[in-house]
């Protein structure tokens, strides 16, 4: 591959904007600290154990050079392709907690793709293959975040009181385990207390659902399986209305679904626990 074929395109923002559509705001580098990640894994004893950690993060997107040309029988699709790579770490020890490359592709939300807009292709080294597809949005003002998106397992959960009290702990201060999203709408309200506010923002919604999937290695299929994933970009334009500055934010939350079954799941039966990344970053 041409050294020169990924690239930050010199291309104006009204440029950037026509070619890239609803991704165009991703290009560039990202850094946040105000990540949270809770997932819950077995503990080897026939239970689970649930972890919550703050982190940082620096996420890394590039644009291709030119489109992605697929040849079909009548027509030539040419997509335009966002590369990205990501690195997140513990906020608590710095220790590496996760890493990610992927692609981000602009489809022309035709019935032969579907009716969507948007792809997301993306490998992790656990052992995951993830293809997402989803549409996007613009919301005036502040996105459209769903605070009740609930991280409580479901399923075949043992007839015990209390068995997921857990998730009532004081884990990491500020995130709620049960509703994770709050995370993100209590930073905008108190970023709005500073004189900051959000006048647009542009949402990236995909979902494994959407005729999408994740290929796992077959020990994550035996033991804590990936099911599914979906995931919401909120690309949004701050104001300081002191200075009437802006700048560009991007927050999100994923939630990928992890089944596995614990002392106590009825036969046949399994949990279906939720694992959720939550993160604010700033572009540089």
């Amino acid at each position: 591959m041409d050294s020169n074929s990924i690239s930050r395109l010199g291309l104006s923002n009204e440029e950037m904007a026509i070619k890239y559509g609803p991704l165009s705001g991703l290009i560039g580098t990202w850094t946040g600290n105000k990540g949270v990640n809770l997932i819950a894994v077995p503990d080897q004893k026939g239970e689970f154990t649930l972890l919550v950690a703050p982190y940082y993060e620096t996420i890394e997107v590039t644009a291709l050079s030119s489109t992605t040309p697929n040849r079909g029988l009548k027509t030539i699709e040419n997509i335009p392709t966002l590369m990205y790579s990501l690195r997140i770490h513990n906020a608590n020890d710095n220790s590496l907690m996760h890493a990610e490359n992927g692609i981000w592709e602009l489809l022309d939300g035709s019935k032969d793709n579907d009716g969507y807009n948007l792809a997301r292709i993306s490998t992790v080294p656990h052992g995951d293959a993830i293809m997402a597809l989803g549409n996007s949005s613009v919301t005036p003002g502040r996105p459209p975040i769903d605070k009740t998106a609930s991280a409580i397992p479901t399923g075949g959960l043992p007839p015990v009181l209390g068995y997921t009290d857990v998730y009532d702990s004081k884990i990491v201060p500020g995130f709620n385990n049960a509703t994770p999203n709050t995370y993100l709408t209590n930073y905008l309200d108190a970023q709005e207390k500073t004189g900051r506010v959000i006048t647009s923002s542009t949402n990236l919604v995909v979902s494994t659902a959407n005729n999408g999937g994740i290929n796992n290695i077959p020990s994550i299929d035996k033991n804590a399986d990936a099911a599914s994933f979906e995931s919401i970009f909120w690309i949004e334009t701050v104001q300081d209305k002191a200075t009437g500055k802006s700048f560009q934010q991007l927050q999100y939350s994923q939630n990928t679904i992890i089944d596995f079954p614990v002392k106590g799941t009825p036969k046949g039966e399994t949990i279906h626990w939720p694992h959720f990344n939550v993160n604010t970053l700033i572009k540089q």
